[in-house]
């Protein structure tokens, strides 16, 4: 199993709205053929590692998958077909999948038609690989999730002259994995303007670019021509999220100029963050990590719309007249969990 979830990873961040998956077959004790679900569209981790193993499966050979397999048909056929016609006569399976169409219907099949089936082998980190999946399968929201790098007196700044980079390069390189699991990713427009940030997933293996809001209510950012979000090679994949009454056809023809989407929403200022959640579920985007200042970490912790935390703690002590960031943050007993990266603490888990 651990070694199916190495392989489910290794489409991280590229299965949206489907969840990762991997898969290995054992014969005797010993791996003989293994595969994980590419993309949307493609074939499921099952099937792909039947073709790697390009025969009938040996009558003692036991599947073991990250997530219970399908039982309905979709862009591709049902896995628990697949899985019968091989002849396994063994499955173990890491987690259940959330989807009320699945949600342990696929195991019934297969133990109505005689097959042991092995649930929970580390079904914590096979549940927890596909947070984004199993949000909004459940919910048909968005996940929003809420990044943000503090100093251990919980500011979201450094004292003049020490830079802007408040963690180590251990935590920086983890936000960029964060960016490139996420389907979106979302700042402020003071943060837009203050940082001038590119917003991209950056590694060893390239650069990708998730779609970037900036929410900007009034359109301040209207003009700025030198911003790396409207004058990059992927400043179509920015959208400028505002209120509808604030818009300015001179600002959204220089949005348009530029070749950046705008989206004008319908609210007002309470209503502005639940509407533009509600607008990214229209569009089907599944999930989006809010990398946020101290005013936006505020509002949404207050309006209870966060989800999920991602808070890197340095420690360091930060700007003593600048805002902190926890206004509204309510942490339910037992929910987060606490790491090293690098030098800095990550504390993230579900806050609803």
């Amino acid at each position: 199993m651990r070694r199916a979830l190495e392989l489910a990873r290794q489409a991280w961040g590229r299965t949206h709205p489907n969840p990762m998956v991997g898969a290995v077959i054992t014969e005797g004790g010993k791996i003989v053929a293994e595969g994980f679900h590419a993309k949307a569209g493609e074939p499921h981790a099952e099937v792909m590692a039947l073709r790697a193993l390009g025969r009938r499966p040996a009558a003692a050979a036991v599947l073991h998958v990250t997530l219970e397999p399908c039982c309905t048909h979709g862009r591709t056929p049902p896995c628990v077909d697949a899985i019968l016609a091989a002849g396994f006569r063994t499955v173990v399976v890491g987690a259940r999948d959330p989807n009320p169409a699945h949600a342990g219907h696929g195991l019934e099949l297969l133990r109505a038609k005689g097959v042991a089936v092995v649930e929970g082998v580390l079904g914590e980190e096979c549940a927890e690989l596909n947070l984004i999946f199993n949000h909004w399968i459940t919910r048909g929201a968005p996940l929003l999730a809420l990044k943000v790098a503090s100093t251990l007196d919980g500011k979201l700044t450094l004292p003049a002259g020490q830079g802007r980079a408040i963690t180590g390069p251990a935590a920086q390189a983890y936000v960029h994995r964060l960016r490139r699991l996420f389907p979106a990713i979302a700042v402020s427009a003071d943060t837009a303007l203050a940082d001038n940030p590119r917003l991209t997933a950056r590694g060893d293996d390239g650069e990708t670019c998730p779609v970037r809001f900036v929410l900007d209510r009034r359109f301040k950012t209207a003009g700025r021509t030198g911003l790396n979000l409207f004058q990059d090679a992927h400043r179509t994949r920015t959208i400028v999220v505002g209120l509808g009454a604030a818009a300015k056809k001179s600002d959204l023809a220089w949005y348009e100029a530029e070749g950046v989407r705008v989206w004008t929403l319908v609210g007002d200022d309470d209503s502005f963050l639940q509407v533009w959640a509600e607008r990214c579920a229209q569009e089907h985007i599944t999930g989006v990590l809010v990398e946020a200042g101290p005013r936006l970490a505020s509002s949404l912790l207050t309006a209870g719309s966060v989800d999920y935390l991602y808070a890197f703690v340095a420690p360091r002590s930060g700007d003593p007249e600048a805002p902190g960031w926890q206004d509204g943050l309510t942490i339910p007993a037992g929910r987060l969990r606490a790491s090293l990266v690098g030098a800095d603490a990550l504390y993230q888990g579900f806050l609803r």
